[in-house]
């Protein structure tokens, strides 16, 4: 059965500032640092299950993910922050939160200096297709170097279609942004590895990571009475968009023709 570890945050390091949410680098009773991703920032809990479902979606497909683990916060971090901004943060946050496993001396992926292989950059555009994911740009690639490895982070901005429910249930929504991701024109076998990954990601896998939101990420959105109508417009988003993939693979092959 697919699962999350959960850990408990024991230590506040750092802000990490270059993140419009405002994550931050934590310890935990396990010991180890995390980039912390809070409920309170922003975009809120539809930032951490985009970040979930990203992530775990990648891992699926045999793409290199960190970690990522349940996060509790207690409360008691929001009082002894001297920082007002990032104690408001600390306050609304308290409960369960999103963090994912810190590479320690990662760099930057720098599309001018590494060359991926074209197989494992068409899995990554067909990911980022299927995901409606516009955060994987040469100004903002979401990757990182370590270990001679290429690594995918943040996912927050995927599935942005959840943030206002419109014409969710369109398995064949347009996404005119896949003309900006970072290895488009390094993606030469997309048609290939479409159906490798559309097999990958039976409605079983999906459905189980689906089930790995947290019931309390999912209460309160006004457009489903019941948190799991809620979890089934997820799993209705990913697993027809799977099966309905020639049409963001097309996408992407108009916008590598106009590259």
């Amino acid at each position: 059965m697919l699962s999350l570890r959960h850990v408990t945050i024991t230590r506040y390091i750092t802000p990490l500032r270059e993140g419009g949410s405002l994550p931050a680098l934590v310890e935990a009773d396990d010991q180890f640092m995390y980039v912390l991703k809070f409920k309170g920032a922003g975009q809120g809990r539809k930032a951490l299950i985009a970040e979930l479902l990203g992530g775990e979606i990648a891992r699926a497909l045999g793409l290199r993910v960190p970690e990522i683990v349940v996060a509790n916060l207690d409360a008691a971090f929001g009082r002894i922050e001297g920082d007002e901004e990032i104690q408001d943060l600390l306050k609304a946050s308290v409960g369960l939160n999103l963090a994912v496993h810190y590479l320690s001396g990662a760099v930057t992926f720098d599309p001018l200096v590494t060359k991926i292989e074209a197989e494992q950059a068409s899995k990554i555009v067909w990911l980022d297709g299927l995901l409606m994911n516009v955060d994987r740009t040469v100004r903002n690639p979401n990757m990182l170097w370590w270990n001679k490895e290429l690594w995918l982070i943040d996912h927050g901005a995927a599935l942005y279609v959840h943030h206002t429910w419109h014409d969710w249930q369109n398995p064949e929504r347009p996404f005119p942004k896949i003309q900006d991701h970072v290895l488009l024109g390094q993606a030469t076998q997309l048609k290939k590895v479409s159906s490798e990954c559309a097999a990958l990601l039976t409605t079983q896998k999906l459905e189980a990571i689906v089930n790995l939101i947290p019931e309390d990420w999912l209460a309160g959105d006004p457009a489903f009475s019941t948190t799991a109508d809620h979890r089934k417009a997820y799993l209705q988003i990913v697993t027809s968009r799977v099966a309905h993939a020639e049409f963001f693979v097309n996408e992407a092959l108009y916008a590598q023709s106009r590259f």
